[in-house]
Formats: C-alpha cells, structure tokens, sequence
C-alpha cells in the first residue's frame, strides 16, 4: 500500500522548512520519539496486551516545526508500517477543530472504502477502526484540537502507530508518550538562516547570525521570515535585521518573535502585496489560488499571482505540489494575519473582499457546468459572454478544478452560510456547486458531498424563511437518507418536504413529497400505507392533466396492492398506467407496464391472460428497440407456456431470448445521469 495523503482542509506547512527540504536538528527528540516506539506499555509491563494503538504526541505551540518533525519521524519508521500511513488534519487553519466525521469521511476515502452519505460520525469512526483493525498502519493526525478527536479514530490495532500533533497534552487518552518543543538549537538555526542567504553573509558576521537566532527565540517560523526577508534583499546586513527586532521587542508592541519578524515583513511590502496578505486568511480552508487572491483584493489575476510567489520566497505561503497553481497559509500566521486585517481594514470592506471572492466563485462554478453542455447553443452562448479569466479550457480542465479544489469549495459554503449575512451569494454558491458536482462526477459519485451541501441549504432555507428551497433540501437530503437504508430518517424529512411544499404553495413539491413518503412506507413494509399515499399523489397529478406523471403513480399503486397479495387492485392499477402511457405515447414505458401486468396475471394464476399479455408488451418493447426486455419477456413467456403445458413452445423463446442477450452488448454509459427522483435546488435569482 502506498502513502496516502488526507486533506480535510488545507495542507499543512512545515514552518521550519525553507527552500531545501532536508530535515534540520531535532536530533534528540527523534531518539526519544523512536525509542518510545520500542518501549514497551503499561499493558504490556501488567501482562496485558495492548488494546488499541500507541499514540506519540509531538506538542508544541503553531510555528515550532512540530508537523515536520512528525513528517521526519514518519519517514524514518514508515518502512515496518506495509499497510502504508494515512495523515489526516484534524483543524482549519484559523484553530476551528474539523468535525470528526469529515476527517473519518476522509481516511476512508484514503482507504479506498465506501461511506455513505449522511452517515453518522459514530458509523464513520467504526468504519475506520474495523478498517485498521487487520492493518499495520501508521496514522499522522495533524493540529489535532484535542483528545476527543484523537480518541475517535485510535485504531483498535496493537500494531498500528498514531502519531499526533497538538498544541497541548491529550488527557484521557492511556499510555501517551508526550515530546514537548521548544526553539531549535543555536547550530541548526543558523544553518537555516544560511539556507536562505548563503554561506557568505553568515560566515563574515557569525555572531550577528546567532544574535538573530536570539532575538527569534530559535523559533523556526520566525527564522523563515527571517531568512525569506534577507533573501529578499541581498544587500541587507544580518545584524541590521538582527537590531531591528530588538528594537521592536523593547517597544512592546509584538511579544512574539514571530510577532515580530512578521510585522516587520508586512510593513515593508507595497500597498497591493500587503493588502492582498491582510486578506488571505478570509480564503476558505487557508488555501489560496490567484483567482481568491485576486477577487478578495480586487486586482488582477496576473497580479495576484506574482503577489502570492512573492509571499512565498518570503515564507509567508507554501506553494502545494498541484496541477494549478495553488498556495496554503501557515496556521501559525493566520491570526497574525487575521489581527493586521481586523486593524487596518474597515469591517464594510472585509465583507466586500468575502462578496467579491463568493462571486467569483460562483462564475467559476457556472463556467465549469457549463464546459460540459458543448451540444446546447444557449449553454455556449452564455460561456462564450463569461470573461475570459473564468473560462476553462476543455472539460478535463474544469473538471481537474472542481477536483483540486473540492476542500475549498465546500469549505466556501460553510463559511458562507455561517457568515449569515451573505445568504443570497451562499444560496448561489451552493446551487452552482450542486449543478458543476452533478455535471462532472454524476449524483452517485458526489453523494456524500451534495448530502453536507443540501444541509447548509437547508439551513439557509429555515433561517430566511423559504419553504420552496426549505421543501427542494429536505427532499434531497430524505433521498439520500433512502438510498443508504436510513429509510425512517427519510420518511421523517419527506414529511417536513410536505409542510414545507403545501406553505410555499408549490404543487412540484407537495407532489414529490407525497409519492417520496409511499415510497418510504413501502420500503418498510407497509403497503397500505404506501398505497395511500401514492393515490394522493395521484389525486394532484390529475387534477393538473399531468398523463405521465399520472401513469407512473399508477403503477405504483399497482406495485403496493400487488406486495400486499391484491392482486385484483393491483391489475386494475396496472391496466390504468398502460392506458396513461398509451395516451401520451410513451411506447417504452407502455411496454414495461404490460410487462408488470403480465407479472401480476401470472401471480394471480390467469396464464392464458399472462400470455396474451405478454405477447402484446414484446410487440412493443420491440417497437422500443428495447432489446433487453425482449429478451425478459421472452424468458416470461416460456415459463408460462411450460404452466400451460407447451414445453416446445417454451424452448423456441428460451433460444430466442438467449440470441437476443448474446447480440446485445453491455453498453458502458460514462456519462453521468441525475436520478429521476433529484429535486433541484431552486433559488430566486434568475441567473443560472
């Protein structure tokens, strides 16, 4: 098994890393930590064997390399681990602790395992633990807020290893093994700072490189700021850098180094560079492409683009290894860079960078859905009138986007909707999102995404009261709910799509809800309940002219009498929906319906009627051209006719039916189809 990588919303930097990624000091706390390994536990010293994994904690404040020392140890044992490491991030950027759900959502994605949508975080954790059960795995879980986090996704596996990375101690998690950082060594900070400005500088004024290495406290994302600023600038002394934060530290106004160093470099950039990094830590999950960078400033692309290189020759980004160009914020330098922007921004236009960037967004999601309809001429119109910096390609690259910033994305509709004063955007958002996820990946696929979109929906819904879109999300949150087998879950969030629908006056709706909660009573076995409820359903239909929709619900209730051993009703109900199909002309599902009323004939002992019957549905699946249930209906035909007592007759449409499924070839539709059932997330905007 492979490395995998987990990102449930950013990809960590490892602050002490600059631009050679060999691993620097740290010496001593590697032995420690690898000699913990070896240990033995307090199970095993009692003569017990050890429960559950063993945990090593890395602790350590943001910034003090502390997730590149669990990268280096990582690296080091990941040999005797053959089931392969997983790494998880178990915090945003800005310290929010990640839902243990979504982070367990994650692991098994990693592990190529299903999880079904919608389903409960203590589902998901099982998931995980029965998955590592039978593994020797090594699990990094990075930035983790706490034990509770840790304790869900511990492996029931005495040969599995966790590595944990907190700010802090993980109380009431057994038999930790803690290993507390400070500041790096005199020696490996200087070699990081030379790093940065070349063996030169450093070796004319040694004692100006320690000084420095002082006045940063050896903290290492304080040394990377200030090797990225002497990089910068060439010309600088190191005892320059060195007195001026000295001098900074004895006015009071920063008590951090990194404090400091940051400062320090923010002041010194142009006006355009330092707004554009006052406002990053409004990016979504703290990942940042030159389109948010671009949109939160209100400046080009191209600009944006050479601010954000710019910021990471001076350690302020981290350029992640992706296809397009993409960059994350250290978690250390986020609420330094929320503090800058909370003080020299007005709060009017914090909210407006939030607006420009949702928007953009939203442009980007239209385009990347619209790329995928080439064949409709007012699709391409309205992508031919976007602005050319939001256009894709081809297909492949919108969908290679949507797939690179899936964690940005959903991370935008969180924010969005927790926001609570953008809603219209965030309606937008999520509606684009939904159509692009469907276009590219097909209902299936995205699932358990559009399952974590549909609730903010809902949410938004019921805090602005709109029961039109309150009805569209509990519909499809109780579809998913369904189709995992939650169906009394369904059938509760069916009945609310009810009230919903009947208050936004909204027949679609109303309707929908109605068959959905027939549908759910009949998965639980209650036939005369589902029979009851489709009639109603059928009772809207007709009384709007609705054939199709009419017909189908006939068959419905034909399906419900017939479970329920009516088989009288249940023919009667039938014979309606092929003569609604037959009216509208659907000669397709006509011949489906004459298939299910042969099926029931033959359940209620009328073989001769099951015949003739039969006879007449493949005379029209063959003038559907649907080879296949020819053949089925071939098959129905010979077991009746060996009931009636025509062996002969049976063997001819045995043959025929296997001629025709030999001649039919598996066709591999690739093209994603939304289910028949899906309702649409519906907004006021008009735009689409």
């Amino acid at each position: 098994m492979t490395d995998q990588v987990v990102d449930t919303g950013g990809v960590r930097l490892p602050a002490h890393e600059g631009p050679d990624d060999q691993f620097l000091g740290r010496t001593r706390e590697l032995k420690e930590l690898r000699a913990d390994i070896e240990r033995a536990g307090l199970d095993t010293l009692s003569g017990r064997k050890a429960p559950r994994a063993r945990v090593l904690l890395i602790a350590g404040r943001p910034g003090s390399g502390r997730t590149a020392l669990a990268e280096e140890l990582v690296r080091q044992v990941e040999d005797r681990y053959p089931d392969g490491v997983l790494r998880v991030r178990l915090s945003e950027p800005d310290g929010t602790p990640v839902p243990v759900g979504r982070a367990a959502r994650e692991l098994l994605a990693a592990l190529e395992l299903p999880a079904p949508a919608g389903a409960a975080e203590d589902e998901l954790t099982e998931a995980v633990r029965a998955a590592l059960a039978d593994r020797r795995t090594l699990l990094l879980l990075d930035d983790a807020a706490g034990a509770e986090q840790v304790d869900a996704l511990l492996p029931d596996a005495p040969d599995c290893l966790v590595v944990a990375v907190s700010s802090g101690p993980l109380t009431g998690i057994a038999d930790v093994r803690p290993c507390t950082l400070g500041g790096l060594d005199t020696k490996s900070a200087v070699e990081l700072l030379t790093r940065f400005t070349g063996a030169v500088r450093i070796t004319v004024d040694p004692r100006a490189a320690e000084s420095l290495v002082e006045a940063c406290h050896g903290h290492p994302a304080a040394l990377v700021l200030a090797g990225g600023w002497l990089a910068a600038r060439p010309q600088a002394a190191v005892s320059d850098l060195a007195k001026r934060l000295r001098t900074v530290a004895d006015d009071g106004t920063d008590p951090t180094p990194l404090a400091r160093i940051f400062r320090h470099t923010h002041d010194e950039l142009p006006v355009l560079a330092a707004r554009i990094l006052r406002l990053l830590p409004l990016a979504p999950a703290g990942l940042i492409d030159p389109h948010t960078a671009s949109s939160l400033a209100g400046c080009s692309v191209s600009a944006a683009r050479a601010a954000l290189d710019e910021f990471v020759a001076l350690g302020l980004l981290r350029a992640v290894d992706s296809p397009l160009p993409q960059y994350d914020v250290p978690g250390c330098l986020h609420p330094l860079l929320r503090a800058c922007a909370d003080s020299q921004e007005r709060p009017g236009e914090l909210q407006l960078a939030r607006a420009r960037m949702l928007e953009r967004t939203v442009r980007l999601l239209q385009s990347c859905r619209a790329i995928t309809e080439t064949d409709n001429q007012q699709a391409r119109e309205k992508l031919n009138a976007m602005p050319r910096e939001v256009r894709f390609p081809s297909p492949r690259a919108a969908a290679d986007w949507l797939r690179i910033r899936r964690p940005a994305l959903l991370a935008s509709a969180r924010l969005a909707v927790a926001d609570g004063e953008l809603d219209t955007l965030a309606r937008r958002l999520m509606s684009q999102l939904v159509r692009a996820m469907v276009a590219h990946e097909g209902t299936q696929a995205a699932a358990p995404d559009l399952y974590d979109v549909h609730s903010l929906v809902l949410d938004v819904a019921r805090r602005r009261g709109l029961p039109r879109e309150e009805a569209a999300a509990l519909l499809n949150l109780g579809d998913v709910d369904a189709q995992t087998g939650r169906t009394q879950d369904a059938l509760a969030r069916y009945r609310l799509a009810l009230e919903a629908g009947r208050r936004a006056n909204d027949p679609y709706a109303a309707g929908r809800a109605m068959e959905s909660v027939g549908g759910a009573y009949q998965e639980l076995g209650d036939h005369d309940r589902a029979a009851d409820w489709f009639g109603r359903a059928l009772a809207e239909r007709l009384a709007r002219g609705e054939r199709e929709p009419a017909a189908r619900l006939y068959g419905r209730i034909a399906t419900a009498h017939t479970y329920a051993g009516r088989y009288g009703e249940g023919l009667r109900n039938w014979r309606a929906a092929v003569a609604g199909y037959r009216r509208s002309g659907d000669v397709a599902a006509r011949a489906r319906a004459l298939s299910e009323l042969a099926r029931v004939q033959e359940y209620a002992g009328r073989f001769a009627e099951s015949l003739h019957t039969c006879q007449d549905a493949v005379e029209w699946a063959r003038r559907a051209d649907d080879v296949r249930l020819q053949a089925a209906l071939q098959l129905r035909l010979a077991d009746t006719l060996e009931r009636l007592g025509d062996p002969a007759a049976a063997r001819l449409h045995r043959s025929a039916a296997e001629r025709m499924l030999d001649q039919e070839a598996p066709k591999d539709d690739a093209s994603p189809k939304q289910d028949a059932n899906a309702c649409e997330i519906r907004s006021t905007s008009s735009e689409d």
